[in-house]
């Protein structure tokens, strides 16, 4: 059995492991969170919003607020399925289409809000590890909308640099924030698949990847995430079928239908994966 093998049997053993010592979300974040992989958006975006204006200084409500419209834009393009994710053309070189224009300038604006915050409670709490995370999640969000909705891959993976030293920093201030794995375990992942003559090339830029590593590193969010978790389950269960671990793969989709059943992009999947 290969490494990568290895790494996906340890994830199936311990996925479900009990969170210790997690945070417990406020009750609108946590509805936000539940209304968001449900896709519904809106609801999603008012329970976020009703958590900002009960704590305006506080960066992670409009970093989550730009969450939810990068991943309804990601859910419209089909970015979060296995047609996308099993495509090496479509996911290294993004979508087909043209993005919503109006959900793209929302996403920006939230995300800069985010990161006005941030920055401001930095410059007084440098080691803030709320601020943190929000400069990580939306550096890496916004990585993700270059690279994967407007095709600009090389803004991407600068953007992706700064979220990973964002998440680096995180961590080494609180070990415990899980969330922070979803960055870079995607960049890890991505950019590791690309083909080695690139990955070369982008070597001599400081710009690294590892498949393993980010294999890994999702696997720490889906256990541990406070936030993040069904997103980096969905990414593992993607990876999964890239990496012809098939069991793997319907353990984490059967887990993600039952915990949300509205979403039909899960049981669809699903079906997907019985057939083959």
């Amino acid at each position: 059995m290969g490494r990568f093998g290895r790494a996906f049997l340890l994830s199936a053993a311990l996925i479900l492991r009990p969170l210790p010592g997690a945070a417990v979300p406020g009750a609108e974040t946590e509805q936000g969170f539940r209304l968001l992989y449900e896709l519904r958006f809106e609801q999603a975006r008012s329970r976020f919003l009703l958590w900002q204006r009960a704590h305006p200084e506080d960066a992670l409500g409009y970093a989550w607020l730009a969450a939810s419209y990068l991943f309804e834009e990601l859910y419209e393009q089909g970015v979060l399925t296995s047609e996308f994710f099993l495509d090496d053309e479509r996911l290294l070189g993004g979508i087909r289409g043209q993005p919503d224009e109006q959900r793209g300038s929302a996403f920006r604006a939230a995300a800069t809000r985010a990161e006005e915050l941030a920055q401001r409670r930095l410059r007084i709490e440098p080691r803030n590890s709320d601020a943190l995370l929000a400069l990580a999640v939306t550096t890496g969000m916004r990585a993700d909308y270059a690279g994967l909705i407007e095709r600009r891959q090389l803004e991407s993976l600068k953007l992706t640099r700064e979220a990973e030293r964002y998440a680096e920093t995180l961590l080494s201030v609180n070990p415990e924030a899980a969330d922070a794995y979803v960055t870079l375990g995607a960049a890890n992942y991505i950019i590791g698949s690309l083909p080695a003559h690139k990955r070369f090339l982008l070597w001599f830029g400081g710009v690294r990847g590892d498949r393993l590593r980010g294999v890994m590193q999702l696997q720490m969010a889906a256990m541990d995430g406070q936030y993040l978790r069904p997103f980096a389950k969905i990414l593992l269960a993607l990876v999964a079928r890239r990496e012809n671990q098939p069991g793997l793969a319907r353990k984490l989709l059967e887990e993600l239908s039952a915990e949300f059943p509205a979403n039909p992009t899960f049981r669809r999947e699903l079906a997907l994966l019985k057939e083959k």
